[in-house]
C-alpha cells in the first residue's frame, strides 16, 4: 500500500501521535556504568587507575556532573576497545536529547528561522 504526498493531509495519525513523549536523554556516564563497568565488576576508583585519569574525572561522568572530552574518549576507547568517536557521540547526543526534552526552543528544526547566513565577497 502506497501513501501519495496529497493524501497525508487526510490521514488521521491521532491514534499513533498520542503520548509521543520524548524519553528523557541518557547520560554518558551511565552508559558506561551499566553496560561496561558493572558487566567487568569495575569500581569507579578501579577504571580511573586504568585509564591514569584522577578518580573524581570518573565518578563526575558517572554523576553526570561532568562531560566526555575528547582525552577521556581516548582513554575509555583503548581501555574498552571502542572508539574515541563512539564516546564523544554519546556525550553530544545527550547534549543534544537534553535539550530537546527540555522543550528548548532554539535548535535547528523548532520553530521559524531567526536569521539567515550571508555569504561576502
Amino acid at each position: 500500500m502506497s501513501i501519495h504526498r496529497e493524501q497525508l493531509e487526510e490521514i488521521d495519525f491521532t491514534d499513533v501521535a498520542e503520548g509521543t513523549d520524548l524519553l528523557p536523554a541518557v547520560p554518558p556516564g551511565e552508559i558506561l556504568r551499566e553496560d561496561f563497568m558493572k558487566p567487568l565488576g569495575l569500581s569507579a576508583n578501579a577504571l580511573a587507575k586504568a585509564l591514569h585519569v584522577p578518580t573524581n574525572r570518573i565518578t563526575a561522568i558517572l554523576n553526570g556532573s561532568r562531560s566526555i572530552t575528547a582525552d577521556t574518549a581516548l582513554r575509555l576507547a583503548r581501555y574498552f576497545n571502542t572508539t574515541p568517536t563512539s564516546w564523544l557521540n554519546l556525550q553530544k547526543n545527550y547534549e543534544l536529547e537534553s535539550r530537546k526534552t527540555q522543550g528548548c526552543r532554539d535548535y535547528p528544526g523548532q520553530g521559524a528561522a531567526t536569521g539567515r547566513l550571508t555569504q561576502t565577497a
